[in-house]
Order: structure tokens, then sequence, then C-alpha cells
């Protein structure tokens, strides 16, 4: 997450009416057909909020929907929730739409003008080296070394909330980032693409990059945990580095207990 102050939050930019007939056609696909589970809202502070998840789905991520559809049904449209995203989203033919309904450029110097305006923003650090994940480490928390966030909400003076998710990468089978792909096709310095998610689905089997196939009905399950105030935790003048090992560990002990509980693939 980068600090640019030629941007604007695009705060003023979100339309609740158009977010609020949004969630109307994302709820029966979140509850009907992820069978979607919200659980912790209470937790979140008042006013602003860093919520630091996990990110799953590949180019299909489901994270930000399930969340924001049970946040809104809790808590209304009185105060957005805001996604922190990368430019491909939120420029083109499909920013006004992507700013419309709470997606916001990934710089921090946005994030901390939001998170003071009282938002709850969330952060997927580890972005699309994250949501790429191979199946085999699906539950594993891994934000390659990205410690942003934290700078971030120590900026903003704003409680950092760990938010886990569990199931979303199982809507495809994720064999491989397909980082190596992406150098040899030159994505890594043309476009900024990184990865290449090489996953295997249903009806088409073997997918590269284009998500081709149908998400499978797997069974989501975010949990919001105990915000962390960084400050009072770890002192004024914090290190990032020390502030992220401890969200990982707190998180990933969340995740392993929500893996525990897990029976079976995408059923739950």
């Amino acid at each position: 997450m980068s600090s640019t102050d030629g941007d604007s939050t695009e705060l003023a930019d979100w339309d609740p009416q158009l977010t609020e007939r949004l969630m109307g056609v994302l709820r029966p696909v979140v509850k009907k057909w992820f069978r979607s589970e919200v659980r912790g809202l209470e937790l979140l502070p008042r006013g602003g909020a860093l919520l630091v998840s996990n990110h799953s789905g590949g180019l299909i991520p489901m994270d930000t929907p399930v969340l924001a559809v049970d946040f809104y049904d809790t808590f209304g449209y009185g105060r957005p929730i805001l996604t922190l995203s990368h430019d491909g989203l939120v420029s083109g033919p499909t920013a006004d739409f992507f700013a419309r309904i709470g997606y916001i450029r990934a710089t921090r110097d946005n994030a901390a003008k939001a998170l003071r305006s009282g938002s709850v923003v969330i952060v997927f650090p580890g972005g699309d080296y994250d949501n790429a994940r191979p199946i085999l480490s699906a539950n594993t928390i891994d934000f390659n070394g990205r410690t942003g966030y934290v700078k971030t909400a120590l900026e903003a003076r704003v409680p950092i909330v760990p938010t886990v998710s569990i199931g979303g990468q199982e809507a495809q089978l994720f064999l491989s980032r397909g980082e190596w792909l992406a150098r040899r096709l030159g994505l890594d310095r043309r476009l900024r693409i990184k990865y290449v998610p090489i996953s295997f689905g249903f009806p088409f089997g073997p997918s590269v990059f284009l998500p081709v196939n149908l998400p499978l009905p797997t069974k989501i399950v975010t949990q919001v945990l105990a915000p962390i105030d960084v400050v009072s935790t770890f002192g004024e003048d914090a290190d990032p580095a020390t502030v992220d090992a401890h969200v990982r560990w707190v998180m990933q002990n969340a995740l392993d207990e929500l893996a525990a509980k897990r029976r079976f693939p995408v059923l739950g």
C-alpha cells in the first residue's frame, strides 16, 4: 500500500442507494449459493476501523460481498464499508461503479482519510499473492511480508480488526499462483500482474487466469475478531513487523479453529 498525496479518498463517491440495491442482488448469491455466515460483527468499534483479512477466490473473490451483506444488514447504510482495491478495479470503465459501491484506491493517504471519516475500511494485505494461493495453503495466513496496513492504522490512530474467512479458496481447485507464467508473458513488466492463477474447476476443467469455471457452492464462514489497539498494545513507536507478526498469529489461530470445525471441503 503506497502513499500518494494527489489521490482523493473517493469517499464522496459512495452511493448508499446503489449499494443497497446491489446488496439485494448479492444477498441470495452469498446466502444461498455460498451459505455464508459472518460472525463477530458486534466486536466492531464505533468510528473508523481497519479490518485486516485474508483474501480468497482468485479473480472472483467473495470476501467483500460476504462481509458487506451482513455488515449492512446489521448496521444499515449510515456509514460505508470501504475496500482498498487494486488500481485495475478503480480505473477505466469500471471505476465509477466500483467507487459508488465503496471500492477505493489502495494508498495509505486514501485509507487514512477514509478511516478518519469514521468509515470501516477493509484491507487484504496479501492481495493477489494471497487470493491465488494453492489449495494446500488454503488455510494459511500469509501476507507475503507486507506490513503497510500497520502504518496506516498508526497514522489514522484506529484499531486493527483481524478478520478471517474460510471456504472461499475451495470455489476452485487452485494449483499454482503462476508467477513463472506472468514473468514469461511479460505481464509483470507491462501490466504489474505478478500472478496468473492456474486452477481446475467445473464445467471446463483447467483454467489459466480467466475465471471460466463456475465457482463451486463452497460454504464461506467469516469471523471478525477482537480489535487490536496498536498504540496501547505496542506503543507510539510500534515496529510494524512486530505488530504484523502478532496480527497474523491471532488470525492464524482463529483460522485454525475454523478449519478444525470444517468437516468436508466445499460442504463445510
